[in-house]
């Protein structure tokens, strides 16, 4: 580790949560020491987002700061766990005091909102590019999972869909308000942790949207080993959203756009759908139900099923 190395840790990333449950050891040595209580289980994920891939090239530091925190928060979410540690590597391609102090900024203003400790990380030199290890924890067999869908359920999206994918439009136009809904909507994202905790014992199934609906749908479908039909005129879409479907002729571009961050999932019949707090959380809409027979459909109001693609895939490129 190089002594820049060092300076960059200390004067960016040694922020302390005055919530959650710190670590042993943190921040400062050669690794991590962390406690998992008796009754816990730890959840772990990693996601890397790099410079025109995941976020546009020259994005503002303190949205960014913010918005590679939440994809990984979202993860916990999807599984209900609590957000309790994190680790940073962040690959620069030059120090840049200010760029640095306003990501950490937008970073730790997150973590500190769902009492989350950085415990550890990395920072080398080459393309920006930035991998978040997120861990939270479970009530030992208790968590959401992908696999779990019925037959008869009910398919329930937070949120609304496609305001992120219209604001990636915008912002690569060039507009960066952050009063604009759909811009805010792409650059600083609003993980729901409380829903995907409140779904815990509820839901059968759960995933969060971050490659597009049918895509994340699909996902449930595969894992669990049943198929599903979304009714198109129940997504949930903002004026602004639909408008932009008039516009480009397309009514199945909110189900491909990716990167809203919601939770899809399946609740049995059984579940009152009225138990969830919907006070913590954006409206909560039921988009379709659980068959037997394979694949995802989509129907329109008229009944005739309507072709779509499926989502966005990495190595695909499209």
């Amino acid at each position: 580790m190089s002594s820049s190395e060092f300076s960059i840790i200390d004067d960016f990333f040694t922020v302390k949560s005055t919530k959650g449950l710190p670590p042993i050891l943190g921040v400062g040595d050669d690794c991590a020491v962390l406690d998992v209580p008796n009754d816990k289980q730890l959840a772990i994920s990693t996601d890397t987002l790099v410079e025109g891939v995941h976020f546009l090239v020259n994005s503002e530091p303190q949205s960014l700061g913010h918005k590679v925190l939440a994809v990984n928060l979202s993860d916990l979410a999807a599984m209900g766990a609590t957000p309790t540690w994190a680790s940073l590597a962040i690959t620069l391609p030059s120090i840049n005091e200010e760029w640095l102090a306003a990501f950490s900024k937008g970073f730790f203003e997150l973590a500190e909102k769902h009492s989350l400790h950085l415990v550890g990380g990395d920072t080398t030199q080459g393309p920006l590019s930035i991998t978040i290890t997120i861990m939270g924890l479970l009530q030992k067999h208790r968590r959401l999972t992908r696999s779990g869908a019925k037959v008869g359920d009910s398919i329930y999206v937070s949120g609304a869909i496609g305001n992120a994918g219209l604001g990636l439009l915008k912002s690569r136009s060039g507009v960066v308000d952050l009063n604009d809904h759909d811009v805010a909507a792409y650059v600083r994202p609003s993980p729901r942790v409380q829903l995907g905790q409140q779904l815990l014992g509820m839901a059968s199934s759960c995933i969060d949207v971050s490659d597009g609906l049918a895509a994340d749908l699909n996902h449930i479908l595969q894992q669990s080993g049943v198929g599903a039909t979304i009714q198109h005129q129940d997504l949930p879409l903002t004026d602004s959203v639909q408008q932009h479907m008039i516009d480009i002729a397309d009514e199945v571009w909110p189900y491909s756009t990716g990167d809203d961050y919601e939770l899809c999932f399946t609740l049995p019949s059984i579940v009152n759908i009225d138990s969830i707090d919907q006070r913590l959380e954006k409206k909560i809409t039921k988009i379709g139900v659980i068959e037997e027979q394979a694949g995802l459909r989509i129907q329109a109001k008229s009944g005739e099923l309507i072709n779509f693609s499926k989502g966005y895939e990495h190595f695909n490129g499209k």
